[in-house]
């Protein structure tokens, strides 16, 4: 991914993250679905996250639609559009994952390369990354 912007610095936390694993009584991490439009990826994730949340976890669903409403609004369905879809994505699954908390993404997630390109901003940001990418 080409960079633009050449005045930005890294900025560090004051907060831990596993400072934040520990209030939260566990880590943060990335679970992934993808299927075929309608094939209840969704519905999975919305049930996974209220199973998860009655536990005590820290936990949220980031969906397609939902993230086309805001986010990713200026974007259409083209390839190219899609991918850029799932980069935002995948960068902002890494800032709550960063943050301790369970992120669940439920995309149309077509392309086996922007698939990557999600892993690795979760992988940036954690070390490691729980995902149902493959």
């Amino acid at each position: 991914m080409t960079v633009r912007s050449t005045n930005i610095t890294t900025t560090e936390h004051r907060v831990a993250k596993e400072t934040r694993w520990r209030a939260n009584g566990h880590r943060g991490g990335v679970l992934w679905f993808t299927g075929l439009s309608a094939s209840g990826k969704t519905t999975l994730a919305f049930e996974l996250e209220q199973r998860l949340f009655k536990k005590g976890c820290q936990v949220y669903v980031l969906d397609g639609d939902n993230i086309r409403h805001g986010l990713s609004a200026d974007l259409g369905f083209s390839p190219e559009d899609r991918g850029e879809n799932i980069r935002r994505i995948g960068e902002m699954a890494a800032l709550f994952a960063d943050a301790g908390y369970i992120v669940i993404p439920a995309f149309i997630s077509p392309y086996r390369r922007d698939r990557e390109l999600a892993r690795q901003a979760g992988a940036r940001s954690l070390g490691r990354v729980s995902s149902m990418l493959r």
